[in-house]
């Protein structure tokens, strides 16, 4: 169980810290049951409650600092998600996306970056689609690996590729 205070990863809200942990006093919610009010972090005045029955199928603690280091290492070997069918590909953006785990994040975001530069040297544009699901899955790794560092999350980007960079100099 969670505690005030916690920050977790929310699969459709991302990064949250716990508020609080009591029963709700709401209109045909049983009121004996125990639920996490959760603020996402980034998104001021938004709350969101979760029961905690139900809580360890949508949540997850946020990655720790050597989680984050161990998976910025990792980021050059990570796999891309290449379905050539549009559909089948959105399917897994979205699956990736609520899978809560931050690998599949880095699949998103390395995937559209692929289909990004083949699509560039064809003259053509990347797809809004492909574009949405790389900010999403960038704002959602980004915050993660933020918070886990101590950084801020506006230069995660270029705090990424330096660390890729530089590891990649002295193979």
């Amino acid at each position: 169980m969670y505690k005030t205070g916690d920050y977790i990863h929310q699969a459709s809200n991302g990064l949250c810290m716990v508020e609080e942990v009591s029963t709700l006093d709401f209109d045909g919610v049983d009121r004996n049951a125990l639920y996490y009010r959760l603020s996402p972090v980034g998104k001021a005045g938004s709350t969101v409650f979760i029961p905690v029955e139900k809580s360890d199928k949508t949540t997850r603690y946020a990655m720790t600092m050597e989680e984050a280091e161990a998976l910025i290492e990792d980021m050059p070997s990570v796999e891309t998600l290449w379905i050539p069918e549009e559909r089948a590909r959105e399917r897994l953006y979205k699956e990736a996306l609520l899978s809560m785990d931050y690998h599949n994040w880095v699949k998103i975001i390395k995937t559209v970056y692929v289909r990004k530069l083949s699509r560039q040297a064809r003259g053509q544009k990347v797809t809004s689609r492909d574009e949405e699901y790389l900010r999403k899955a960038e704002e959602r790794l980004y915050a993660e690996l933020a918070h886990a560092l101590g950084r801020n999350k506006e230069n995660m980007e270029a705090y990424i590729l330096e660390k890729i960079e530089g590891s990649m100099e002295k193979i």
